[in-house]
């Protein structure tokens, strides 16, 4: 029992890591420069380090919930 939840707990974690990957490279493509006044501030970066944590949270947690679906599915039939 405490096993299975250590490796839910990693499993959370490197979805939450891989989640965040896959968003700062994706905002990489975004041009932040026509929505700030200066993309070079300090407050430019720390905003788009944010929306890629709310976003990597958002992709984890899709992908989270799918794997707990696709866990119950056999329940169905």
């Amino acid at each position: 029992m405490t096993s299975e939840l250590g490796l839910e707990a990693f499993i959370h974690i490197l979805s939450n890591l891989l989640g965040l990957v896959i968003a700062w490279w994706a905002l990489q493509a975004f041009r932040f420069d026509l929505f700030v006044k200066n993309p070079k501030s300090t407050q430019a970066t720390l905003l788009k380090v944010l929306v890629a944590i709310a976003l990597g949270h958002l992709i984890a947690r899709f992908f989270i919930e799918y794997a707990q679906a696709v866990r119950y599915l056999p329940y169905f039939f």
